[in-house]
C-alpha cells in the first residue's frame, strides 16, 4: 500500500480506501461485509468511508461496520481512519437533511451510536447547502472537532467557488478542512474540468474520488452485454440505458490499452485518478473480497506516459 499525505495536513491516508455504501447494508450477508473489510486491512487499506444516510436502509451501514469493528478491528481502532458524512436525507420532518447546524450535530451524534464509537476521525458535509448559511455548515464541522467527536473535518460534493469560501470559513475558525471528496472518473471529470481540483489544493485540501470506476462501467464488466445481477440491471444508480454503443466502444478501447500496460480496465482506471497530483486517495467499493485484491493492485503501475494519455484522451472523445 502506498500511503499519501492529505493536503498541508500531517494525516497520511492509503491510495486506496474502502467506500461501504450499498453492498453494506442490510440486504447484503454479514459474513460477506466481514470478509471484504478484513481483506481490505490486510491490504493495507486503513480508511474505511460512511455516511450517516449508507444502506439500504439508511444507517445500516454504519450499524454493521459497528458490529465488525467490535467483532474484529476493537484492538486496531488507532491503525484506523473512519469517516462518516451528513447532508443527505435521513430522516423525516425538516431537520433530517441539507446543512443546518441542527442536522450536522444531532446526524454525527446518531452516527457515533450506530458505530459504536466516541469519535470519527473525519467528518464531512456530504453536499453544499444553498439555503443555510455556509458558516453555520462549518460551524457545526469546527464544533465537531472542538467537541472531541471528530478530528477532522471535509467536504464533499461542493462547487469550486463553495469549496474556496468554506476552506477560508474553517481557517479562520481554527479548523482547516482536510479534504474535498468529489466524484471522479475517466467518464466523470467535472472537478478537473470546474476547477474543483484547484480549489482544494490552493486551499492546502487533499482529495479523495469517489466512483473511480464510474460504477462498474470502466471495468470488464459491459464489454459483452449487461451481465444478469450486475448494477445496470438493479437499475438504482447505473440504467440498462447508459451502457450505450459508444460507451461499449470506447470501454472496449481503454481495455485495449489495460492489456498493454499489464492492468485490468478497473485496475488502469483507478490509476488514472490517482495520477493527478491532488488526489490523495481513490474511494473504491467491493462486493467481494477478489475486488480488493483486483483495486490494489492497480499500484504497481500508476504512471502513464504522455503518449498514454493522449490516447486515452481520444478513446474518451470517440476518436480512436
Amino acid at each position: 500500500m502506498l500511503y499519501n499525505r492529505t493536503g498541508k495536513s500531517g494525516l497520511l491516508l492509503p491510495a486506496i480506501s474502502l467506500g461501504l455504501w450499498h453492498n453494506f447494508g442490510a440486504t447484503h450477508g454479514h459474513d460477506s461485509k466481514r470478509a471484504i473489510t478484513r481483506r481490505a486491512f490486510e491490504r493495507g487499506i486503513t480508511h474505511f468511508d460512511l455516511a450517516n444516510n449508507y444502506g439500504p436502509p439508511p444507517g445500516s451501514a454504519e450499524e454493521a461496520f459497528g458490529q465488525i469493528l467490535r467483532e474484529d478491528f476493537a484492538a486496531h481502532r488507532d491503525e484506523m481512519i473512519i469517516s462518516t458524512k451528513a447532508g443527505y436525507h435521513m430522516w423525516n420532518g425538516p431537520y433530517g437533511e441539507w446543512g443546518s447546524r441542527k442536522y450536522m450535530i444531532a446526524s454525527l451524534n446518531q452516527s457515533l451510536k450506530r458505530l459504536g464509537l466516541d469519535y470519527v476521525d473525519i467528518y464531512y458535509s456530504h453536499r453544499f447547502d444553498p439555503d443555510t448559511p455556509l458558516e453555520e455548515t462549518m460551524g457545526a464541522l469546527d464544533y465537531a472537532v472542538r467537541s472531541g467527536k471528530a478530528l477532522y473535518v471535509g467536504i464533499s460534493n461542493y462547487p469550486a467557488k463553495a469549496t474556496t469560501e468554506a476552506a477560508k470559513i474553517l481557517k479562520q475558525l481554527g479548523t482547516p478542512c482536510l479534504i474535498h471528496q468529489p466524484r471522479f472518473n475517466m467518464l466523470q471529470q467535472e472537478p478537473l474540468e470546474q476547477g474543483i481540483f484547484k480549489a482544494a489544493h490552493d486551499s492546502g485540501m487533499g482529495v479523495i474520488c469517489f466512483s473511480p470506476l464510474a460504477q462498474g462501467q470502466l471495468t470488464s464488466k459491459y464489454l459483452n452485454g449487461i451481465p444478469e445481477g450486475s448494477r445496470a440491471t438493479v437499475g438504482q444508480f447505473l440504467k440498462k440505458e447508459q451502457i450505450t454503443a459508444p460507451l461499449v466502444e470506447k470501454i472496449s478501447a481503454l481495455n485495449k490499452m489495460a492489456e498493454a500496460r499489464g492492468q485490468t480496465l478497473a485496475q488502469m482506471a483507478i490509476a488514472w485518478v490517482l495520477s493527478h497530483n491532488e488526489v490523495t486517495s481513490a474511494l473504491i467499493g467491493a462486493s467481494r473480497p477478489e475486488q480488493i485484491d483486483d483495486a490494489v493492485g492497480a499500484l504497481q503501475n500508476v504512471k502513464f506516459a504522455k503518449a498514454e494519455l493522449a490516447k486515452i484522451d481520444k478513446a474518451l472523445n470517440g476518436s480512436i
